[in-house]
C-alpha cells in the first residue's frame, strides 16, 4: 500500500473516530453500567458462600429467607442495568449510522460514477455492520473483558490451586481466540467477495432478460452465476467450519473446566484447605470469567463484517472527500464556456480530452461529433460535473462547475444519458426525479415541454403508470422521451443529451427536435452528442473531436462541408464525424 494511500485511509477512519466520539456520553454510561453489573455478578457466588458455610450449618430459617430477599434485589438491579446497558447501545449504534448515513451513501454514489477506478466495494452495508455491532451484546462484552482478571483474581484468593487453573484456562482461550481471529479471516474476505461477484452476475441478468431469453443464454449464464455461487459457498462453508470449530472448543473447554474446577475445590474441601462454599463460588466465577471471552468467539463473524466495514469505509470516505459547504448562487444565464479542457479518468493519468475549447451561447444548440472514442461521452460526464477537468476550465454563467452543489448543480443542467435507466416508481416520480410531493404542475409541464405528454396519456395509466429499474412495459423509444422530460423537469438552463434519438422512430425524432427549437427559443443552450444526422438537424454549431482535441468547431454547414472534405479525401481516411 502506497504512502498516499495509507494518508488517504487515515483520513477515513479519522471521520470515523470523529462519528463515534458523538456518543462519547453514552459510552461513559455504559462503561458505569458495565461496572455495576459486573461487580454485582459477585451475588451469586457469595449468596453460594453463605448458604453453604453458614445457613446450612447453623440451619436457621430466618438467614436464609433475608438472604434470599436480597439477594433477589440484587439481580433485579443488576437486570435493570444490563437492560439499560442494552438500550444505550443500541441508541449508539443507531446515532453513528444516521450521523453517517448521507455522507456513505454520497461517498458510495460519487464511487460508483468511476466503475473502471479499483477500490473497496464499500457502502451503507458496511456502515450497518458497524452499527450493529455497536448495538449488539458482543459490543458490551468488550466491557466486561476488564473484569476478567478480577473475577479470576477472586478466584485465585479462595485457593493458588484454582487461580493457577482459571489462569491456564484462560490463556488457552486467550489463545484459541487470536487463533480464530488469524484463520478465519482471510477465508471470511474469500467468502464476501466471492459472494459479491455472484450478486454482480445476478444482478447483470437480471436487468438484461430480453437479451438473455431471446439469445437463448439461460444455460450459460445459470452455469456462470452458478460456478461463481458455488464458490461462495465453498468460502463460507470453509469460514464457518473454521469459526464453528473454535466455538465449539470455546464451549467445550469452558464446561471441562468448570468441571475440573469442582473437582480440584472438591479435592482441597476434602483436605480442608477451603470450604464448600467458597468451591461452588468458585465455580460460578469460572464462568463469568470466561463468559466474554466464549460470547467474542461465538459471534466473532459479526466482529470481522464490523472490522472490515471499518476498514473499507476508512478507505472510501479518505478517497471521497466530503463536500464543501457552497454559497448559494443565482440561476446562471444559459452561457457555457469551456477553456482548455483535460479530462483523465478519475485514478488514471492519460488524457482522453486535451486543450478543448469552445463557448455556447443562450439560445444555441451545440452538436458534438466524431468517431468512437473520440471523447464525447467523456465531455459530456465533465459538462454534468460528473467527472472533474484534470485542467482547464467548465463556466456555466460565468461561475465554474464546482461552485455549484451537486444537486443545485443538477437542477441548472439537464442530462439525458445514451442508455436511459428509469427508476422504480411512476411515470411522474420518475420525472420529478424522486422529489417527494413534488407539484403536478410541474411534470405536466416538463412533459410538454419534451413533447412527451401525448404519448404518456396513451399509457394505461398515463403519468401514473408503473415502472421499474429492470424493465417495464415502456418501449427504448418511449423511455427515452421519459427521460427527455426527466431531464427538462425543474426549468434546466443548460441540457446535455446524449444520443438522444437512438431509440426513436421518425415521429419521436420529429418530436425532440421540437422539443429542442422550443427550448432554443426559450434563450436557453444546451449541447447534443450525435451519431445519426437527425440529431443534429437543430444545432446551430457543431464541434468536431478527434483523438480527444477539438479539429473543428464553428457554424453547422461548415464544419459539415469540412467533413465532407475530410472523408473524400483518401490521404485523411479517418473518419472525423461519425454523421453519414
Amino acid at each position: 500500500m502506497s504512502g498516499s494511500n495509507t494518508k488517504l485511509i487515515d483520513i477515513g477512519r479519522t471521520e470515523l473516530r470523529k462519528a463515534r466520539k458523538q456518543s462519547r456520553g453514552l459510552f461513559w454510561f455504559v462503561g458505569l453500567f458495565s461496572f455495576f453489573a459486573n461487580l454485582l455478578m459477585l451475588t451469586g457466588p457469595l449468596y453460594m458462600m453463605q448458604v453453604y458455610d453458614r445457613v446450612l450449618g447453623s440451619g436457621s430459617l430466618e438467614t436464609l429467607t433475608a438472604l434470599s430477599i436480597l439477594v433477589l434485589f440484587l439481580y433485579a438491579m443488576m437486570g435493570l442495568l444490563e437492560y439499560s446497558r442494552g438500550r444505550v447501545l443500541g441508541r449508539i449504534g443507531a446515532r453513528f449510522q444516521s450521523s453517517l448515513d448521507k455522507r456513505v451513501f454520497d461517498a458510495s454514489l460519487r464511487k460508483a460514477a468511476f466503475p473502471d477506478v479499483e477500490g473497496p466495494v464499500a457502502g451503507p452495508g458496511d456502515l450497518v455492520s458497524i452499527s450493529r455491532l455497536f448495538s449488539s451484546p458482543v459490543f458490551g462484552a468488550i466491557f466486561d473483558l476488564p473484569w476478567t482478571p478480577i473475577f479470576l483474581l477472586g478466584i485465585w484468593m479462595f485457593h493458588p490451586w484454582l487461580g493457577v487453573l482459571a489462569l491456564s484456562g484462560g490463556a488457552f482461550l486467550v489463545v484459541v481466540t487470536l487463533a480464530n481471529q488469524m484463520t478465519t479471516r482471510r477465508p471470511a474476505a474469500e467468502g464476501e467477495q466471492a459472494s459479491a461477484h455472484a450478486q454482480n452476475i445476478s444482478d447483470q441478468v437480471i436487468n438484461e432478460p430480453e437479451v438473455v431469453q431471446a439469445l437463448g443464454m439461460r444455460g450459460a449464464v445459470y452455469n456462470r452465476w452458478h460456478k461463481a455461487r458455488d464458490k461462495a459457498l465453498n468460502a463460507q462453508i470453509r469460514a464457518a467450519d473454521l469459526g464453528g470449530t473454535f466455538t465449539t472448543t470455546t464451549k467445550t473447554f469452558r464446561l471441562l473446566l468448570q468441571s475440573a474446577m469442582l473437582g480440584l475445590a472438591a479435592l482441597l474441601v476434602l483436605r480442608g484447605q477451603m470450604t464448600p462454599g467458597a468451591m461452588i463460588a468458585g465455580s460460578i466465577l469460572m464462568g463469568r470469567a470466561l463468559a466474554p471471552v466464549e460470547q467474542l468467539i461465538g459471534q466473532w463473524p459479526m466482529v470481522q463484517a464490523a472490522t472490515q466495514g471499518w476498514g473499507k469505509l476508512a478507505e472510501l470516505l479518505g478517497t471521497v472527500p466530503a463536500e464543501t459547504e457552497r454559497t448559494e448562487l443565482p440561476v446562471p444565464e444559459a452561457k457555457l464556456e469551456v477553456s482548455n479542457l483535460a479530462i483523465a479518468p478519475p485514478g488514471e493519468k492519460q488524457l482522453i480530452l486535451k486543450a478543448v475549447s469552445f463557448n455556447i451561447e443562450p439560445g444555441q444548440a451545440v452538436g458534438v461529433i466524431g468517431t468512437s472514442g473520440s471523447g464525447k461521452s467523456t465531455l459530456a460526464r465533465a459538462l454534468t460535473g460528473t467527472w472533474a477537468p484534470t485542467a482547464g476550465q467548465i463556466r456555466l454563467g460565468g461561475a465554474m462547475l464546482n461552485q455549484y452543489a451537486p444537486d443545485v448543480l443538477g437542477q441548472h443542467i439537464g442530462y439525458l444519458p445514451q442508455k436511459v435507466q428509469l427508476f422504480d416508481g411512476t411515470i411522474a416520480e420518475n420525472i420529478s426525479r424522486l422529489v417527494e410531493n413534488s407539484d403536478p404542475k410541474l411534470i405536466v409541464e416538463a412533459a410538454r415541454r419534451a413533447d412527451a405528454h401525448d404519448m404518456i396519456l396513451k399509457l394505461p395509466n398515463g403519468y401514473d403508470t408503473r415502472v421499474t429499474a429492470n424493465g417495464s412495459r415502456l418501449s427504448g423509444g418511449q423511455t427515452q422521451r421519459v427521460g427527455l422530460a426527466r431531464a427538462m423537469y425543474g426549468d434546466p438552463v443548460f441540457l446535455v443529451l446524449d444520443e438522444p434519438n437512438s431509440n426513436l422512430d421518425n415521429e419521436g425524432s420529429e418530436a425532440v427536435n421540437r422539443a429542442i427549437r422550443n427550448f432554443k427559443n426559450e434563450g436557453k443552450s444546451l449541447i447534443i452528442i450525435a451519431h445519426r444526422p437527425a440529431a443534429i438537424l437543430e444545432c446551430d454549431m457543431l464541434l468536431t473531436l478527434e483523438g480527444g482535441t477539438v479539429r473543428a468547431f464553428g457554424p453547422r454547414e461548415n464544419v459539415l462541408q469540412q467533413v465532407l472534405k475530410t472523408r473524400s479525401d483518401p490521404t485523411k481516411a479517418r473518419a472525423v464525424g461519425g454523421v453519414k
